[in-house]
């Protein structure tokens, strides 16, 4: 006798319960509602550190959150405040190649967006696939390629909302806070791929011909799916490397990590910036 396969419907309302738990037992730990959200990506997860009045929830303790297994992804979350603006920053994250649990990906989206949160900010490590671009080089997300060839919205059962997935005004934002502290940014389209494999030469040259700039293992679905549900985005990928067939060496996530401490203050200068100015608005 064949097994009945599970409705949709139920998954949906098993995901849509574990979300109200987790959401839960944030709000119960949070003196103040959160504004804006920031996901930290890999060795890049020190700006929650510095928040005022900051409260630090490790994420074993959140009910039903997934657990990040990563070198350089802390696992916890941190709410406090940063000139007067009330954050929430999720220092690390799970990829899709760690679990192959698409719901676990997308796991802070749904938390930030169940806490009421309107804008989020996500930052990755990459690597470079244009030729100008060097090892520490910040860059501006403009745009992305779905390589994952998953749909994070899905579930929603309804079409995608059109437009910018990375919002213009927080752009022009960044911009901003790059000529007024000193901070070189370049621009350009991110390509998430699924990983852990790092990409081959052939890989590198399909992806810069269909305009890929850079390359990383995360951000796109969690995008996709925040922006479908009305959340204002910014990108930042911190190129921790030059992709394979650019770079000379062969890559190792120990180099990711080691670059992206080294752009660890021209970040946590950007983002400060960031939060201030959207705080003024």
């Amino acid at each position: 006798m064949k097994k009945k396969r599970s409705s949709p419907l139920v998954s949906v309302r098993d995901i849509d319960a574990r979300i109200d738990t987790s959401a839960a037992h944030l709000r119960s730990r949070l003196k103040h509602r959160p504004k804006i959200g920031i996901i930290l990506g890999s060795g890049l997860g020190e700006f929650g550190d510095g928040l005022r009045a900051s409260q630090v929830v490790p994420i074993d303790t959140v009910p039903n959150y997934p657990r990040a297994t990563v070198e350089g992804h802390v696992g916890t979350i941190v709410a406090g405040k940063l000139s007067g603006v009330s954050l929430l920053v999720f220092q690390g994250r799970v990829h899709l190649y760690e679990s192959g649990d698409l719901d676990s990906v997308l796991y802070p989206i749904r938390i930030a967006h169940r806490l009421g949160i309107k804008i989020l900010l996500l930052t990755n490590a990459a690597g470079g696939l244009h030729m100008n671009f060097r090892p520490a080089d910040l860059m501006i997300i403009t745009d992305q390629i779905n390589l994952t060839f998953e749909n994070p919205i899905k579930h929603l059962r309804r079409p995608s909302r059109g437009g910018d997935l990375y919002d213009p005004e927080i752009r022009d934002i960044m911009r901003a806070v790059g000529r007024e502290s000193n901070i070189e940014l370049r621009q350009g389209i991110y390509c998430g791929i699924k990983g852990p494999s790092y990409e081959t030469v052939a890989e590198v040259e399909m992806i810069r011909r269909i305009g890929g700039d850079a390359i990383g293992m995360s951000t796109v679905n969690e995008v996709s799916l925040a922006h479908a549900l009305g959340i204002r985005l910014g990108g930042i990928s911190c190129i921790t490397n030059l992709a394979t067939g650019i770079a000379a060496d062969k890559l190792t996530h120990r180099e990711v990590t080691e670059v992206a401490a080294l752009v660890k203050e021209p970040l946590q200068s950007l983002l400060t910036g960031v939060v201030q100015k959207i705080g003024t608005r």
